[in-house]
């Protein structure tokens, strides 16, 4: 299939001055101006991926996902065409604004304003960060990942991975269903949650350094109430991480050492552990649902569950196996 990650999310948001200081002094994104109109953020080489644009209504969001040609792009529409979904050429100018080469738009069946494009214009400048942070993990995986209220997961689910092409890496039934979908190695780029309702729940970052995300949270103390998730570690992805409440409202999760999946060769597994196995105390549950997150994660700890970290090279130092017992625990000699 066509979709190799996700390129870029644009917001409309009437406010542009609060979404500048969340995108560069909160989670280190480089400004970058777009008329009177809109601000853009760098995460990396690319000219823009979170893209703040006040000629859109409030609430007002698209999600670009990227291809890796012209005529992936054109397969892609015509499977979506034939499917009976309505797909738009969009023009050149609206291309160009988005720096890509070209670029075609639909909606899922939630309604979510999807694009596709290929040719990503790359800036001519470094990525200077907002903060001193050593950078956010782009690169093949995408932008990070997006995760969507659903009234019914099954009226998405086929669309995503029968047309989009998305594998399955992994889901939820209970205490709700969700399900976690890939199209490249990061665990996922797309998820969906069934709540519902149909809106934006989040959207995802993830960094190079555990500090980073540290020091992140270490600033969001400094207002409380913009945590919406404390830290803590999620099961399936293996991600450390919390969430913020962003100047729209949606939530934006701040995460480091995702797991990755292998594409084509994975088989997807029900997650029984919680959504977390430590912290990410979700301070918008009502309090019934609260406790039983929490009883939940409690269970986690009682039940010894763990997974192992997932570092990238020369990201991390081996120490030596010094107690014996826990040689003899995990098998090393």
């Amino acid at each position: 299939m066509e979709i190799r990650g996700l390129g870029y999310v644009g917001v409309g948001a009437s406010d542009l001055s609060d979404w500048t200081s969340f995108a560069t002094g909160w989670l280190g994104m480089q400004m970058i101006e777009r008329g009177n109109t809109a601000r853009a953020f760098r995460m990396d080489d690319r000219k823009q991926r979170l893209v703040v644009d006040r000629s859109l209504a409030d609430g007002e969001r698209y999600f670009g996902f990227e291809v890796a040609d012209a005529q992936s792009l054109q397969s892609l529409a015509a499977r979506l065409e034939a499917a009976g979904v309505r797909v738009r050429q969009e023009p050149a100018s609206l291309a160009d604004n988005r720096f890509v080469k070209e670029l075609i738009s639909f909606d899922d069946p939630g309604g979510n304003h999807l694009e596709a494009f290929h040719g990503a214009a790359i800036a001519d400048d470094p990525f200077q960060p907002g903060r001193a942070i050593s950078g956010f993990r782009t690169g093949a995986l995408g932008m990070g990942h997006v995760v969507f209220h659903v009234k019914n997961i099954d009226d998405l689910l086929g669309f995503y991975k029968d047309l989009l092409g998305f594998g399955i890496s992994d889901y939820i039934t209970s205490p709700f269903r969700a399900y976690f979908l890939h199209v490249n190695p990061r665990h996922h780029s797309v998820a969906l949650i069934e709540t519902g309702k149909q809106d934006l729940h989040h959207l995802m970052v993830e960094l190079f350094s555990l500090d980073d995300v540290g020091q992140g949270y270490d600033i969001a103390l400094g207002e409380p109430d913009r945590i919406a998730t404390t830290l803590g570690r999620h099961p399936n992805d293996a991600v450390t991480s919390y969430y913020l409440r962003s100047p729209s409202g949606f939530m934006l999760e701040y995460g480091w050492g995702g797991k990755e999946v292998t594409p084509g060769a994975w088989t997807p597994a029900e997650v029984t552990v919680g959504p977390s196995l430590w912290g990410h105390d979700r301070a918008w549950l009502p309090p019934e649902q609260r406790e039983e997150a929490r009883a939940m994660r409690l269970k986690a700890a009682a039940d010894g569950q763990r997974e192992p970290l997932y570092v990238m090279d020369g990201n991390y130092r081996r120490m030596e196996g010094v107690c014996p017992w826990w040689d003899a625990a995990t098998g090393r000699r």
